[in-house]
């Protein structure tokens, strides 16, 4: 919280222990200790607070919901364009099956044989 480091804080308790005496220095760090804790409860109490009041949750979501929607938006252009690829693959085999002749043309489209042989 504070960045205090080992030698910060002996530096501290030492000139504490030379202002306070030895019999005030205990009841000093609980105070100090109390004050602390108090501190700390009442600023995440106003952060939680805060947070309520300005709806940083719903903006959260809506962030989420922003981000997930532009995938799916990103997902959907891929799509379209593998399915706009795969339309012109299957106009080129549709254009190289009327090039071939028309016995095998029947022999590849067993569809129309089926449709024939019913009729």
């Amino acid at each position: 919280m504070f960045d205090i480091g080992l030698q910060e804080l002996l530096l501290i308790m030492v000139v504490g222990l030379l202002v306070l005496g030895p019999e005030r220095l205990p009841q000093a760090v609980r105070t100090v200790t109390l004050w602390l804790g108090r501190a700390r409860r009442t600023f995440n109490h106003l952060r939680r607070e805060f947070e309520r009041e300005i709806g940083a949750d719903e903006i959260k979501r809506d962030l989420h919901n922003e981000s997930v929607l532009q995938s799916l938006k990103e997902t959907e252009q891929e799509i379209r364009s593998i399915g706009g690829g795969l339309k012109s693959d299957l106009s080129k085999v549709k254009t190289d099956l009327e090039k071939l002749p028309a016995g095998i043309q029947d022999d590849l489209n067993p569809e129309q044989r089926n449709k024939s042989s019913d009729s």
